[in-house]
Formats: structure tokens, C-alpha cells, sequence
């Protein structure tokens, strides 16, 4: 348990750390005009939090730094929330205002804004992510060379595909093709069918169907493009200008992970609804370790809408995030009820 004292002083150090990205000394500290202690104070204090983990000394200074455990802190017990700039309140009434052809518009707009009113990168998800399934797969021959797939989703939605046989597959190879994956797909997310596909389907399939490689091929085709889940970005490439993110390689690792949706679908899975903060090493990718990833997940009637995400680094305006969150989230929610009812 921190004494107010410590509290008031990790707060600070947390603000000005965020704004500045340069390490914070007790001077600086003491001269801000809400902190009536001295630096002697503050430097025997800043040593107690530095030995409960809550601050970090980078060996080049003088100053602290917050440490993962010090952000978790300030998130859960200091944070303070603010409301939403009257600008960018603007901003979000006037696109709510205009409606969207489709929710799919609404959604990509929302992460457009996102990144533009944080400087971060923006990820936004539609509830088909993780609720839609493969309920039905059929592929019907329309000559030796040629067929069409066909996939059903839960939802109802049915996409058609044409795809090539390859030689030497009759009816029957056909028809076990179809039951197999019909038995290892049905209920699968579409994001996952991929995986599935190269997993269970592909150790059964060579058991008992010739030619195996060229089958794959061409069940790869029959889903590649229909059931690839739909991941907004924005501002990809904002990560850039932090100024803890010059390393080329740490970078990379974090704009190939933003490429990847089976690994963005990692840091989204099984969420609970409202906002969660993960900050640097309590994200499941180590791509992500030096980040801070904060997501909002919303929802009407009980029918899930999608997730909105923002990532950048631990060094992040947490109380800026959250609020904006807040009030996306809860206005998606009501948009969603206006325009489908």
C-alpha cells in the first residue's frame, strides 16, 4: 500500500515521463506546483518506489523511469479520466451524425479517427472475427477440370468460389474431400479455417486421398479470399515516430505482427466486454513486450458488434485512451441501434 505521498509523486513522474520520454529527477519534480516536497524528499521516496518495482533507473541518468508494474499502478489505482476534448467530441458527432452506407464504413472510419486523434495505431474488428463459422462446405464439379465451392456461413452469408481440379480426382475423392471437411471445419471461425486446414485436415487427407499437396492447393483457393477476417488499421506506421522506437529491428518486429491477422486475432481473443489495458510484457506477443494495447469491446442486445483497440507505447496516454474509448465505444453501440432497428 502506497502512502499519498508516494502516490502523488509516482503520478508525477508517470505524467511527466509520458510527455517528455526522458527519464524524471526529483528536481523537476519538486517544482511542479501541485508537489509541496522537497527534492531530498522526493529522492528518498522515488528510492522506496524504485525497490518496490514501481520505477526503474536507466544507467545513462540520473531520473526514473515507470516500470511495467509501476504503468499497471497508475492505470488501475491513479489514473485520472478526463473527458473528451471538445475538438475531437466534434470530430466523433459529426461522423456519427452521417451515416454509412454500410457498418463495415462505419467501422473503417472509426479506426481512421482513432489513430488520427491519439498518434497511435488504431485496430478495429467486426463481430464476424470470431462469431462467424463455417456451418457447410460443398464442391460441386462442373466439368473434370473445374468446380465450384461453396461456403456457408453461420450468418446465412454464402459465398461461391471457382476452383480447379486437379487431374487424376474423380467424384468419390471428391465426395471424401467434402465430408472431411464438413467433420474437422463446421463451427470453426473463419479466421482459424486456415490453420485448421493445415493442421487436422491435411494429417487426415493424406491418409486416404492420392495427389494430397495439389488438393490442398486447391481448398486454399476455395477460402483464401471469402474467409479472410477483415482487420481495420490505421496509423500503422505512427509507432514510428516514438521517440523509444528508433530501433529498426524492434520496429519491424511490430509492423510484421500488424500484417499477420491470425496473430492480431492473439492479442483480441476472448476479451471480456468493456475497456482492458495489457501493458508491455502482459501482452501475449512478445512483438508487442514494449507496448501497451488497450481495447474496448462493444455490443447491443446482447449481440456482439466488434472490438476497437489502440496500440502504441508503454509510454501512452493512458487517460486520453481510455476516455476516447469510452465514448467510440458507446456511440458505435447507440449508431448500431439507430441505423438496424
Amino acid at each position: 500500500m502506497l502512502s499519498e505521498r508516494q502516490r502523488m509523486i509516482l503520478t508525477a513522474i508517470v505524467d511527466d515521463y509520458i510527455r517528455s520520454a526522458e527519464p524524471v529527477g526529483s528536481r523537476s519534480i519538486s517544482k511542479r506546483s501541485d508537489v509541496l516536497f522537497s527534492p531530498a524528499t522526493i529522492r528518498n521516496e522515488m528510492a522506496d518506489l524504485e525497490e518496490l518495482g514501481l520505477l526503474e533507473q536507466p544507467h545513462t541518468s540520473a531520473g526514473r523511469i515507470p516500470s511495467i508494474k509501476g504503468y499497471r499502478y497508475y492505470v488501475d489505482h491513479l489514473i485520472r479520466l478526463g473527458g473528451v476534448k471538445e475538438q475531437d467530441a466534434r470530430t466523433m458527432r459529426s461522423f456519427f451524425a452521417e451515416k454509412m452506407m454500410h457498418w463495415e464504413g462505419a467501422v473503417s472510419h472509426a479506426a481512421t479517427i482513432l489513430s488520427q486523434m491519439t498518434n497511435y495505431t488504431s485496430i478495429v474488428l467486426g463481430p464476424e472475427m470470431f462469431h462467424t463459422t463455417l456451418k457447410h462446405f460443398q464442391l460441386l464439379p462442373l466439368n473434370e477440370t473445374s468446380a465450384v465451392a461453396i461456403i456457408v456461413a453461420n450468418t446465412g452469408h454464402v459465398e461461391h468460389r471457382n476452383v480447379s481440379i486437379p487431374e487424376g480426382i474423380g467424384m468419390d475423392d471428391i465426395q471424401k474431400i467434402v465430408n472431411l471437411l464438413n467433420d474437422k471445419l463446421t463451427g470453426i471461425p473463419f479466421f482459424r479455417l486456415k490453420a485448421v486446414l493445415h493442421s487436422e485436415v491435411a494429417n487426415e487427407l493424406s491418409r486416404y486421398v492420392d495427389h494430397c499437396e495439389h488438393i490442398m492447393t486447391m481448398l486454399e483457393q476455395s477460402i483464401e479470399e471469402e474467409t479472410e477476417p477483415k482487420v481495420y488499421l490505421s496509423g500503422a506506421t505512427n509507432i514510428l515516430t516514438q521517440p523509444e522506437f528508433k530501433d529498426v529491428d524492434k520496429v519491424k518486429g511490430i509492423l510484421d505482427m500488424l500484417e499477420e491477422t491470425p496473430k492480431l486475432m492473439q492479442l483480441f481473443h476472448s476479451l471480456p466486454e468493456g475497456i482492458q489495458v495489457r501493458i508491455g510484457t502482459e501482452n501475449a506477443l512478445e512483438a508487442i513486450n514494449q507496448c501497451s494495447l488497450i481495447t474496448a469491446t462493444f455490443s447491443a442486445d446482447g449481440q456482439a458488434l466488434g472490438t476497437i483497440g489502440i496500440l502504441g507505447p508503454t509510454r501512452m496516454e493512458y487517460g486520453k485512451v481510455i476516455s476516447l474509448l469510452n465514448y467510440l465505444s458507446k456511440d458505435m453501440t447507440q449508431m448500431y441501434s439507430r441505423w438496424y432497428k
